[in-house]
């Protein structure tokens, strides 16, 4: 269907203008967690837990230190006199240096080492970390579970949103682009998450954790620690804000380069026949080097931030080392203490820094959220009613009441539109391209809804019903085949596997109202569609496999097939939008002939451009720019001498020229 909706069709039209909202959309990806907040909670106490034993650790080793040094410092002294008298005597040579960093420790005159002690120490040590490492294996496992879940639940929603979503918005945009945001972009915010909440989470609490022990060896060194801070928070922030746009413009040439990749391939025989490969290969060139300048520049700008924080965190060590190295010559620490500060200064920094270097995780994910958020904020086609109106009886009678419609709120195409057609009726729809024809069947399958006006099925306003009650009764053969990866008895037997769901022969419609297909009742729609002569000549027969592009059988076989699941569909109305476009003539008599058994009892909508094939019609439709010009038979129509005639006229003086 050509509209002009579908002729304004662009790759980042629309919603992918907005600027990134990166606050609100980070919170909202976080929102997405709330069914998994008890999995977070386990998962926050395992990790508070962990990093409390992670930061009691140093204070313990710096114990052990102490016990090493208090060792080599007592076994030299006079084991008969004690702490206080070796001090004293120290200060009495002169040495109020030393004797002032050693009154600070816990030293036995002539006591070495005591290995035990030590030990002792040591082996609380391992202990404490192995339980930290277990708390946080328990942390890492219930943030994985409760990202993979999260990640189930978005593209579940997503799936179930393109399904509710109007026809109108795959028409503007390309469908890579739109299949980008629900694989690339999805499985880019799995992957963020993945890579970040459990790091981060840590990062955070072991930030908590390492303060409050700095605070209780020594606020002093604490202050000293916390100077560099600030800075730290500076360059994150101006890093951030520098690279993000970068971000979401990756995001972005992802998208239509994918879309522009997707478009090559399914026209690859198109564009080498044609001669487009340099055109074709030099828009890949421009995009791909789109993609290439904002990721590298995105990563560039993020990349940044690890080396500066980097200088940051080497700027506290130094700082800590320097200022504690005075505090332990003047008594006021230990060198237990000052060797667990430097540890902690090292464990306070090394957050802080995985912090900023994951800022370009994070700013990546939340654009790919953003991206999947427009998608879910996308106005969707309206509700259907519960419970929906049913007809009573299926006889396929259709009425058309002073229908409207415009695809552009500007420019009306469809405008006072009234038919009535009877059931068991054939109506062709004739007319040049752009006349509203293919229109008019979207409307009745409710691919649109009308602007004014309404239209009634069996009596029953289409409105009221269910989209699937409606498409359930209406089979559906287009003139773009499409076939899915899978046997021939597969492809066809989608007409009926729906149970009641929207199907349609083409995979865009109605029909599927029977269950429980036997391999008899394919074979049988094959053969009243003329197409069991060649599928039996396949390899496989039925089982014959094929992919989506239906390699291995022509363009005409594929539309019998399609026709086939027509048959098998058993509608209550037929609609053929130049169902017989891609076959033979002698073929055609035959489908002809089919469609007529098809037909008899049935409600039938037939668009045509070979007009030779509507002569039987009960009622042919002449349309012009969204209006219903002429109606009649075929010989009716041609004796009055109007729009139909000249139609007839020009396709039969083509005939004599093509045999001439």
């Amino acid at each position: 269907m050509s509209s002009p909706m579908a002729a304004r069709m662009t790759a980042g039209g629309g919603p992918d203008e907005r600027s990134m909202d990166f606050k609100g959309s980070g919170k909202r990806l976080l929102a997405q967690f709330r069914p998994e907040r008890f999995t977070m909670y386990g998962m926050l106490l395992a990790g508070v837990l962990s990093v409390a034993f992670s930061v009691v650790g140093p204070k313990i080793l710096g114990q052990a230190t102490d016990l090493v040094f208090a060792g080599i410092v007592g076994r030299d002294m006079p084991d008969d006199a004690s702490r206080q008298q070796v001090l004293d005597q120290m200060r009495e040579d002169g040495d109020d240096g030393a004797a002032d960093m050693l009154s600070g420790m816990d030293f036995t005159p002539g006591q070495g080492i005591d290995f035990t002690a030590v030990g002792q120490v040591l082996g609380l040590a391992i202990g404490v970390f192995l339980v930290a490492g277990l708390l946080m294996a328990v942390a890492t496992r219930l943030s994985n579970l409760a990202i993979n879940r999260t990640v189930f639940r978005l593209r579940r929603d997503i799936q179930a949103k393109l399904s509710r979503l109007p026809l109108s918005y795959f028409d503007q945009r390309q469908r890579g682009e739109v299949l980008s945001r629900a694989t690339n972009d999805v499985d880019n915010i799995g992957q963020t998450l993945q890579q970040t909440m459990g790091q981060l989470v840590n990062s955070v609490l072991t930030i908590i954790g390492v303060l409050v022990m700095m605070f209780w060896i020594s606020p002093l060194l604490a202050l000293v620690a916390l100077v560099t801070v600030p800075l730290s928070y500076v360059v994150a922030t101006r890093v951030g804000k520098r690279s993000q746009p970068h971000f979401v413009q990756q995001w972005r040439s992802t998208g239509e380069l994918n879309a522009h990749v997707e478009e090559m391939y399914t026209g690859h025989s198109l564009v080498k026949v044609f001669g487009r490969q340099e055109e074709s290969a030099k828009a890949f060139a421009e995009q791909n080097e789109a993609l290439y300048q904002a990721s590298f520049r995105s990563q560039f700008n993020s990349g940044m931030m690890q080396p500066l924080m980097f200088f940051i965190s080497n700027l506290n060590y130094v700082l800590v080392a320097v200022v504690g190295g005075l505090r332990v010559a003047s008594g006021s620490l230990t060198i237990g203490d000052v060797q667990a500060f430097i540890q902690y200064s090292r464990q306070f920094s090394m957050p802080l820094t995985q912090v900023a270097s994951m800022a370009n995780l994070v700013q990546s994910g939340v654009a790919s959220a953003e991206r999947i958020f427009e998608i879910l904020d996308a106005e969707e086609q309206d509700a259907d009613p519960v419970p929906g109106a049913l007809p009573s009886v299926d006889r396929g009678k259709v009425a058309l009441e002073r229908v409207a419609f415009r695809y552009d709120a500007e420019k009306p195409l469809i405008e006072d539109l009234s038919l009535s057609v009877e059931p068991g009726h054939t109506v062709a729809i004739v007319g040049p391209t752009g006349a509203g024809k293919t229109t008019l069947v979207n409307l009745l399958m409710r691919f649109y809804d009308v602007t004014d006006g309404r239209i009634r099925l069996d009596d029953v306003d289409i409105a009221t019903m269910s989209r699937d009650a409606l498409r359930s009764r209406i089979g559906m053969v287009l003139q773009d085949t499409w076939l899915f990866g899978g046997t021939i008895a597969e492809n066809i037997a989608y007409g009926a596997a729906g149970g009641g769901a929207a199907r349609s022969a083409s995979g865009k419609g109605g029909g599927g109202r029977r269950e429980g297909v036997t391999r008899a009742d394919i074979e049988e729609a094959a053969r009243a569609a003329h197409a069991d002569r060649f599928i039996r000549t396949l390899p496989d027969g039925y089982d014959t496999v094929i992919d989506d592009d239906g390699t291995g059988v022509s363009a005409g076989e594929k539309q019998l097939i399609t026709i086939a699941r027509a048959f098998l569909s058993d509608p209550v109305i037929l609609v053929l939008d130049e169902a017989t476009s891609s076959v033979d003539t002698r073929t055609e008599v035959l489908i002809q002939q089919a469609m007529a058994r098809l037909s008899h009892g049935r409600t039938s909508f037939v668009i045509a451009h070979r007009l030779s094939t509507i002569r039987d019609a009960d009622i042919i439709l002449v349309m012009e720019e969204g209006s219903i010009v002429e109606q009649g038979t075929h010989q009716a129509l041609l004796e009055a001498g109007g729009a139909y005639a000249r139609l007839y006229k020009a396709q039969f003086a083509e005939a004599v020229a093509e045999v001439d």
